[in-house]
């Protein structure tokens, strides 16, 4: 398969492999903890909510600081701050392999989110605007297969390592450092495509508030990160209650989540071709719910895989989906800023699963948590269902791409 082309860059091919490998650390960010959460509980004796906050923390500053880093990105262009951010990334996420208390832990991980905002919108803007039309489709597949195979590749890289001790897994997130590096070589200086004056304070809001599309799709990307830390956190502690508890076998059942997504991704650009946005979002839905319910009943671990597998396949539709959808709507002088919103609304579904699904399972059972993530997708898949419904089938996506060609 040939790659996209890069937009005229002299370093085209090199831009793409250090923006797909920066890609891949947004997923790292939490996946690479996965296979030692259980660890982690029972040496520092922590709660289930005390748990999950170790492996969402750092998504509570990169939602707080992602719109300062794409109003820094809009003025001064993406070189400067992604590399910052990569740098930043490798070294406070590294600070875990020095760090054994609980609060020290989970300061760390707050100044490794103020990283990893700059790795996610950097790496998606620099995507977005770098291919056009089907390159950009496919580019944005590629792109979730990044995200997939690194999805799979660290957790197995975690849970071997973490063998040795939980803190030895921090120590990969130090790839980010000469990644920071590489990339001051093969970003472009400045992105010639902004516009030299600065756009208007509060024009992001009003575009949004003008095109109620662009609130559903923030709205499913909120439900869809929320949903996928559901399987991150709970898979672990639900596969211990059927007795799967060593860091590599939970690793390489995480990873089957993945695997789906990297075959969906590999493809997309044909699937979004042949369907309608809209249409692949209540696709992607359905296996949700499908894959949530059956994760909430399941008792054997091949059941349990199979459902995750599913849930994969769902969200390798809605990664570039949603991506695409967003970024396409948004002018080039609010590009930066509409996806630090991307972010922020990503990273803060992540953050609140364990404040509100962990009192549910510590209360009951981490089957209860999996039975209300499949009623909040089932929902989504409600109001998807009622809007397209009530409009001729594919008009919202129509409409976002009526929008577009203005």
């Amino acid at each position: 398969m040939k790659p996209p082309e890069a937009d005229v860059r002299p370093n085209g091919r090199l831009l793409l492999t250090v923006l797909l490998l920066g890609s891949t650390l947004t997923v790292m960010a939490g996946a690479i903890l996965t296979p030692i959460l259980d660890l982690v509980r029972r040496d520092l004796d922590l709660s289930e909510t005390q748990t999950g906050l170790v492996l969402t923390m750092h998504a509570a500053s990169l939602a707080a600081v992602s719109p300062f880093i794409g109003r820094t990105i809009d003025r001064f262009g993406v070189r400067g701050t992604l590399s910052a951010g990569l740098i930043l990334y490798g070294a406070a996420g590294g600070a875990g392999l020095v760090t054994s208390g609980y609060p020290a832990l989970l300061a760390s991980r707050l100044i490794f989110g103020i990283g990893a905002a700059a790795v996610f919108t950097g790496t998606t803007l620099l995507l977005l605007e770098s291919f056009d039309g089907t390159a950009r489709d496919r580019a944005m597949g590629w792109r979730s297969s990044a995200i997939s195979l690194g999805g799979l590749i660290w957790p197995i890289a975690g849970g071997a390592v973490g063998t040795i001790s939980w803190h030895a897994p921090f120590a990969i997130y130090l790839v980010g450092v000469p990644l920071g590096i590489l990339a001051l070589t093969a970003l472009p200086n400045q992105n010639r495509r902004r516009p030299t004056s600065r756009p208007a304070r509060g024009s992001l809001v009003k575009f949004i508030l003008g095109q109620p599309v662009l609130i559903l799709y923030y709205l499913l990307q909120l439900a869809s990160s929320f949903l996928l830390y559901a399987i991150l956190i709970f898979l672990p502690l639900r596969l211990g209650e059927v007795g799967v508890t060593k860091p590599l076998l939970v690793a390489l059942c995480t990873a089957i989540l993945s695997a789906a997504m990297t075959a969906v991704g590999l493809s997309f650009a044909s699937l979004r071709k042949a369907l309608r946005d809209l249409t692949l979002l209540r696709i992607a839905f359905i296996s949700w719910v499908s894959a949530l319910a059956a994760l909430s009943i399941a008792q054997e671990p091949v059941l349990m895989i199979a459902a995750v597998a599913v849930f994969g396949l769902g969200m390798g539709i809605v990664v570039p989906t949603l991506t695409l959808v967003i970024g396409e709507a948004a002018p080039t002088a609010l590009r930066g800023r509409a996806t630090a919103v991307l972010a922020t609304i990503t990273f803060g579904g992540q953050v609140t699963v364990p404040l509100l699904l962990g009192p549910l399972a510590a209360a009951a059972s981490t089957r209860i948590a999996f039975i209300a993530a499949a009623v909040l997708a089932a929902v989504f898949l409600l109001i998807l269902t009622l809007t397209t419904d009530r409009r001729k089938a594919g008009t919202l996506p129509d409409q976002l791409s009526s929008k577009v060609r203005e």
